[in-house]
């Protein structure tokens, strides 16, 4: 794969290093880890949920962070740090882990759930009024409010 050199954009643009710094996370995508597997699934119109299987691992193993526009899920098994057992085959994998999920704008985690070896974790994106469209009422003929400049000289037609 063919890599790109994003330098020369960071020194002419300004307030772009969020668009910047995932563009290198996508060119980079060969090395991104496949552990634990997950679903990202669409439950509404702006609701989703991710769902990660992690076979093996308690609540009290896991920890959820959400900072700025990133989650991250982290894993480390804690309870089976005493026990010696004998495995004659383990396919269940139970290695430590950092998931990291990029979030749109606005989107908030909202719940987590652990329930038969996988972890819900429920998100919805709520755009606050004041960026939501508008439609604006096009007045016609003569402006009704039109303001009023004090000192002006208003000529005649």
């Amino acid at each position: 794969m063919r890599q790109f050199d994003l330098a020369p954009l960071y020194r002419s643009t300004v307030g772009f290093d969020r668009l910047f710094s995932a563009l290198d996370q996508y060119v980079t995508a060969d090395a991104a880890p496949t552990y634990p597997p997950y679903n990202i699934e669409r439950t509404g119109e702006n609701a989703y949920r991710i769902t990660v299987a992690v076979a093996g691992f308690t609540d009290s193993d896991l920890a959820i962070e959400v900072k700025e526009n990133a989650l991250t899920l982290k894993g480390e098994r804690k309870g089976d740090a005493g026990k010696a057992a004998e495995f004659l085959h383990q396919g269940i994998a139970a290695r430590a882990f950092e998931r990291r999920f990029q979030l749109a704008d606005y989107v908030q985690v909202t719940g987590a759930a652990l329930e038969n070896g996988l972890l819900h974790i429920d998100l919805v994106r709520e755009i606050p009024e004041a960026k939501k469209p508008r439609q604006i009422q096009i007045a016609t003929g003569r402006a009704q409010n039109a303001p009023v400049i004090e000192g002006s000289v208003q000529q005649a037609a």
